[in-house]
Parts: structure tokens; C-alpha cells; sequence
């Protein structure tokens, strides 16, 4: 597998991650029948209410935290493989690391299981950062 194949597929699997807690979100939403748009209270047959019920907020923060570590990795690692000529070994267990850091991440979130979540979320953010490192040593060596 090349490092471009990697972050490809590292890519399409955070992506659905990412789908998945927001597709969960409404699901949740719609499992408690609260929403804040009064069209959904006729079509769907929700409760009207302006502020989230518990359930709905722990996937939305869940979401929130796979949006705003996802998409700044995605970032750096694709300039990573794209100029910094990475071995594509150090790549695929690189990126492959993250993904699984963040999947993990995800489903303990949901099930309010700590530490594990911030285990997942700390191991995240390390990878993220030996990416930068990695990419940095790549473009000045």
C-alpha cells in the first residue's frame, strides 16, 4: 500500500465516522421525538424544544470533537504524503493509528466510558502531532 492509499482510506473510514455520528445524532433525535424546527413537530410528531435533550447533546458533542480533530489531521496528513515522500510503512502506521485512535474515541464518547475516552482522545491528539513532526523532518531533511 502506498502512503497516498493510506490516507485515502484513513480518509473514507474518518469521513463515515464523522457521517455516521451525525446520521446518529437524528436517529437519537428522533428516538427522544424532540426537535427545535417547528415543521419537524407536524411532520414527525416531535416534541418543539430549543434546547437538546441529554442523549441528543452527547452524540452532538461527540460530532463536535470528531469534527474539530478529524479535519486538522486530515490536513496535515495529506500534506504529509503528499510532500514530505514518507515511507509508506511509517504512513500506513501513521494514519492507520489516528483512524483507529478516533473510531475508538467515537464509540466510547457515545457509552460515556472514561478514562478510555480521554485515553483515545489524548492518543489522537499525539498522533496528529508526530504527523507534524513527521511532515516538518519530510520537507526541510
Amino acid at each position: 500500500m502506498t502512503a497516498l492509499q493510506a490516507y485515502v482510506v484513513c480518509t473514507c473510514v474518518l469521513v463515515l465516522n464523522m457521517l455516521g455520528l451525525w446520521v446518529y445524532s437524528g436517529a437519537v433525535r428522533g428516538k427522544v421525538k424532540n426537535t427545535p424546527n417547528e415543521e419537524d413537530v407536524r411532520a414527525q410528531g416531535a416534541q418543539l424544544s430549543l434546547e437538546e435533550p441529554p442523549e441528543v447533546r452527547r452524540v452532538l458533542r461527540a460530532h463536535t470533537n470528531a469534527m474539530a480533530n478529524i479535519v486538522p489531521f486530515l490536513f496535515v496528513a495529506y500534506l504529509y504524503v503528499s510532500v514530505a515522500s514518507p515511507k509508506p510503512l511509517t504512513a500506513t502506521i501513521v494514519l492507520g493509528a489516528f483512524t483507529l485512535f478516533r473510531l475508538g474515541h467515537s464509540f466510547v464518547y457515545l457509552g460515556g466510558k472514561q478514562p478510555w475516552r480521554s485515553i483515545f482522545w489524548a492518543l489522537g491528539l499525539l498522533t496528529t502531532l508526530i504527523t507534524v513532526v513527521l511532515l516538518l523532518i519530510g520537507v526541510f531533511t
